[in-house]
């Protein structure tokens, strides 16, 4: 799947460093209910995630909300923002929701769901093959959002019905692609990395994720 207009991107050697000042609208102060560390409910995180992603995201006319369904994205329009729609009010399907949004670019921003080609649950071999290829990028980037916020990530082949593909190969494509942007091998799209900033600045006093934080054993 190529990119109709790739976002700015950016070098993530500096993912290894600390950071010393983040944009002042990062600061939760008017924001925050509660201190991340304090809450422990799926919905109080869940609750959390959206209010911060709201706030931190307001200038892109952007917000995530909860679905009830499947997970969908549709562009901003006359009646409001766009909107990420996550599935079910799960944290980890918002998480991937936005990973792929801030893959997107501007450009795919304008299209419902992004432009992506999907077909559904039951893909034969070929199109699931063509569905994990798609989905190396989203889902590294959803694991450092995930270590941002101190859970668990695994890997979704999403093929219950149909070929499941190689679960260890695709694993593998996803742990090298992290480790690429580690290595300044790859480019971690703006949002993601400013996403990231944010998290790393309410979750770990601004101290970013590091490389040996991530092994491929993690995934299994």
């Amino acid at each position: 799947m190529h990119l109709l207009q790739p976002q700015t991107e950016v070098n993530v050697s500096s993912l290894m460093s600390t950071i010393s000042t983040l944009d002042s609208d990062i600061s939760t102060d008017q924001v925050q209910l509660s201190a991340w560390e304090k809450l422990s409910t799926e919905t109080e995180h869940v609750d959390w995630l959206i209010l911060h992603f709201n706030h931190w995201f307001s200038h892109l006319n952007v917000s995530l909300v909860k679905g009830d369904f499947e997970p969908e994205y549709f562009p901003a329009d006359l009646n409001g923002p766009a909107r990420i729609q996550f599935a079910h009010g799960y944290f980890n399907s918002a998480l991937h929701e936005i990973s792929h949004w801030t893959i997107a670019g501007d450009q795919r921003r304008l299209l419902p769901d992004l432009g992506y080609w999907y077909a559904p649950d039951g893909r034969s071999k070929e199109q699931q093959a063509l569905f994990e290829q798609v989905e190396i990028k989203p889902q590294a980037i959803e694991w450092l959002f995930a270590k941002a916020f101190g859970r668990k990530f695994r890997v979704s082949l999403d093929n219950l019905t149909g070929e499941g593909g190689d679960g260890s190969s695709f694993k593998d494509n996803v742990y090298t692609q992290l480790q690429a942007y580690f290595k300044g091998e790859a480019k971690l799209p703006r949002d993601a990395w400013r996403f990231i900033q944010c998290i790393c600045h309410c979750t770990r006093a601004g101290k970013m994720l590091q490389a040996n934080e991530f092994q491929r054993e993690m995934l299994d």
